[in-house]
């Protein structure tokens, strides 16, 4: 069964599809064959706005996940090698903080239908029933329905579509590595716990405590995630990405100054 055929799924994207068409139509005296590439910057503006309380809600769960950190660190020392237990004690103290290890996941999840919703406006010939005409829109002469990857694998890679891409990638990139360096995973203040060291070889050195500095730092390098998905997905999706992974950025070098980056972690009880 074609999920895009399901009713209640075709039902959304026909309704999308009126939107993006409708804002397009009425921009188009004014930005021509552009049109359709501002629409979807709009509707990504509209969107991110819509979800600036949840934003809010995100930089929290920043702020607790590094006060948190020794804690965790310290039931990591305790529990490594009794899983079960570890994972008991993990959620006791998240209970007794009433906090949640899954806040600030709630953007990301939002965002997944709309740029579901997007992709299929620009790959499908057909929305409901009817044609889609968005197919025929473009960004530079580049059709918004066309990805670099099946552009590569059809040999009809041209050069503007190439520099078109190529910004567009090299901008969310560009986007990636500020995020690495002006927003760093925050760790806990010296003072904070003194028996946990916050640094990866003094946990390594540690009986008992996992090195986690391999993991760190490919944590630290998945915002470049964004910018691989962004050579797989039609222009349009990419385009999306772009605008809503630099709105983040914004936004959280805002709501750091508001909330507070939560270096100055307080001691909590640790349960055993």
């Amino acid at each position: 069964m074609d999920l895009y055929t399901f009713w209640p799924v075709a039902t959304v994207l026909d309704a999308a599809y009126s939107l993006v068409t409708g804002l397009s139509t009425a921009l188009q005296p004014l930005l021509g064959v552009s049109s359709s590439a501002v629409t979807i910057v709009l509707i990504t503006l509209l969107v991110r706005t819509i979800l600036i309380p949840v934003g809010l809600s995100q930089a929290r769960a920043a702020q607790m996940r590094a006060r948190l950190a020794p804690q965790l660190a310290e039931l990591q020392r305790r529990h490594g090698k009794d899983r079960e237990q570890l994972q008991r004690a993990t959620m006791k103290l998240y209970a007794d903080e009433k906090a949640s290890p899954f806040a600030g996941c709630l953007p990301l999840l939002l965002q997944i239908p709309v740029v579901g919703a997007i992709y299929a406006l620009f790959i499908l010939p057909t929305v409901n029933g009817h044609a889609n005409s968005l197919l025929s829109d473009t960004l530079f002469g580049v059709p918004l329905g066309s990805s670099l990857t099946h552009l590569i694998n059809n040999g009809a890679l041209a050069w503007p579509a190439f520099v078109v891409f190529a910004v567009l990638i090299a901008l969310i990139a560009t986007v990636a590595q500020l995020s690495r360096r002006l927003l760093p995973v925050p760790v806990a203040a010296p003072g904070a716990a003194r028996a946990i060291s916050s640094t990866p070889s003094a946990a390594a050195a540690r009986p008992g405590m996992p090195d986690l500095s391999g993991l760190t730092r490919l944590l630290g390098y998945l915002p470049f995630m964004t910018a691989v998905i962004a050579a797989f997905v039609p222009l349009a999706a990419g385009l999306y990405l772009l605008v809503t992974v630099s709105w983040s950025l914004g936004e959280r070098l805002i709501l750091r100054r508001i909330v507070g980056s939560g270096g100055d972690a307080r001691t909590v009880s640790v349960p055993s």
